[in-house]
């Protein structure tokens, strides 16, 4: 029994030690066109969150320029008597970072936008070629998304969206498809 707990005591305190997966800082793209991000993404997995609580299906987000480095969110889904609810926001480049993937999103009205709480982490962290595909999460793993242009985008984009998510540290036992 000796020989066996000091290696298993070695390991945990060297899992304690060091920074997990989901302390380092999360990857973006290092390039992101908003006029190819523009346009309509179907929800294709994401974690379940307070603000999708009510949605039952056909979750969309659309995306459209504002002309000033600004995106137009408008934020789309079925609910269970199968009518439609949406919340309108704006999307923008984080000051904070020289990174074009990483954005923050404002649904709260926009007199409040000088507020930095109003303010949430969009972090793109995979973006198809073709713009066809996207992961984004926040930086602190609580949340994430995989959005395509059509709602069944191939199965192995998907896989591979999924396993970049891991490999980032993202739980993906929370992942819930569609």
């Amino acid at each position: 029994m000796r020989g066996g707990l000091l290696p298993r005591l070695l390991v945990l305190l060297c899992a304690l030690s060091g920074p997990s997966r989901a302390d380092a800082p999360l990857a973006t793209v290092d390039a992101l066109d908003l006029a190819r991000y523009v346009g309509i993404w179907h929800q294709v997995a994401h974690f379940p969150n307070r603000f999708q609580a009510r949605c039952v299906g056909d979750t969309t987000a659309e995306y459209t320029a504002l002309g000033d480095a600004r995106l137009a969110v408008r934020n789309r889904c079925r609910v269970a008597d199968g009518s439609f609810i949406e919340a309108h926001g704006v999307a923008r480049r984080n000051a904070a970072y020289d990174r074009p993937g990483i954005l923050q999103v404002r649904f709260a009205p926009a007199w409040l936008g000088w507020l930095p709480m109003v303010w949430g982490d969009y972090w793109i962290m995979a973006l198809a070629d073709d713009y066809s595909a996207v992961l984004v999460g926040t930086p602190d793993r609580e949340y994430l998304w995989i959005l395509a242009r059509t709602p069944t985008p191939p199965a192995a984009q998907v896989d591979g969206f999924k396993q970049q998510a891991a490999a980032a540290g993202f739980d993906l036992r929370r992942l819930v498809d569609r």
